[in-house]
């Protein structure tokens, strides 16, 4: 058994979602492969050759990859399966949005059926993944030959560093896919990123505005180290862009500790972030869902509550 993580990276370095797939992968029986595909991307399959666990890096090099468009990636992935110099039995990817964007594409071409958010890995055949919002978990089986998978990064730990594996070119060309990428605007902060922040200040509607998301949470922020994140209600009412989105239509977060700041606690941004080691809760109304979830909560006007708090971390 032979399985196949396809690497998330920006092609000098690979993203630490890859290091939580490679750990989901070797629950699995047999050799670890990381396929990193891109342009200009030898540093990045350096990167994946010197994580613990890994038996082979696979680079792909190459001109049609260099955008990681998704048909390209998928093309090729399915080539290397068909080409059947290897036997993969599973094709596994992380649940963000490049391997939500790539792996369906995968299953569809193979023509099997793609099992989503994976947190728990029973055997080669069975797979635990959470349903209705996360608040149920159903354990489920496949019988494909090949296993096309999604795993949600939060439920296992990033692989470590180990000893260098060996890095193979990938000969087999990728398709150059229909679409082309134009341009990327990118979101530059001196914060931690989001999805891989070890704590995180969220806000959500009680905030009013804008204005008060920056002047109250990017103190608070800033003393603790964190990430800012929102639930949907504050993205939609403008107050900050929707990279910030914490929840099942954001980002997925298990942070050690994630401060939840006028944030009532919709199932929504509940399914985002309840895997969170320590959840901090700030609100005026007793009653909000989000204090089910908390292990500390602050029945408050967070108007006066987190200036006080940004002050006493001084």
């Amino acid at each position: 058994m032979t399985t196949l993580v396809i690497a998330e990276h920006d092609n000098a370095s690979l993203r630490s979602t890859t290091r939580n797939a490679i750990t989901a992968a070797r629950r699995l029986d047999g050799e670890v492969h990381v396929l990193v595909a891109g342009g200009g991307c030898s540093a990045a399959c350096e990167a994946a050759a010197g994580i613990e666990g890994v038996d082979k890096v696979l680079c792909a090099d190459q001109p049609a990859c260099t955008d990681q468009g998704a048909e390209a990636l998928a093309s090729l992935v399915v080539a290397m399966v068909k080409a059947g110099t290897v036997a993969y039995t599973h094709i596994l990817a992380p649940a963000s949005t490049f391997g939500k964007n790539v792996t369906p594409r995968v299953a569809a071409l193979l023509d099997v059926a793609q099992v989503s958010d994976v947190v728990a890995i029973e055997d080669a055949n069975t797979y635990v993944r959470p349903i209705y919002a996360g608040n149920a978990l159903a354990t489920v089986r496949s019988d494909d030959g090949i296993q096309v998978l999604t795993v949600r990064t939060t439920a296992f730990d990033a692989a470590a560093d180990g000893a260098a594996a060996p890095v193979e070119a990938v000969s087999i060309e990728a398709a150059a896919g229909g679409s082309s990428l134009v341009g990327r605007q990118l979101t530059e902060s001196a914060r931690p990123e989001l999805g891989a922040a070890k704590t995180i200040v969220s806000g959500g509607r009680g905030l009013g505005n804008g204005d008060n998301f920056q002047a109250l949470l990017e103190p608070l922020a800033d003393r603790l180290g964190a990430a800012l994140g929102a639930s949907r209600a504050a993205v939609d009412a403008g107050f900050v862009p929707n990279d910030y989105q914490v929840g099942q239509t954001g980002k997925i977060v298990a942070p050690q500790l994630y401060v939840a700041v006028g944030i009532s606690g919709a199932i929504q941004h509940l399914a985002g972030m309840k895997d969170s080691k320590v959840i901090v809760a700030i609100n005026k109304d007793p009653e909000a869902p989000i204090f089910q979830v908390a292990d500390y909560g602050l029945v408050g006007d967070l108007f006066d509550v987190v200036p006080q708090l940004t002050a006493a971390l001084g």
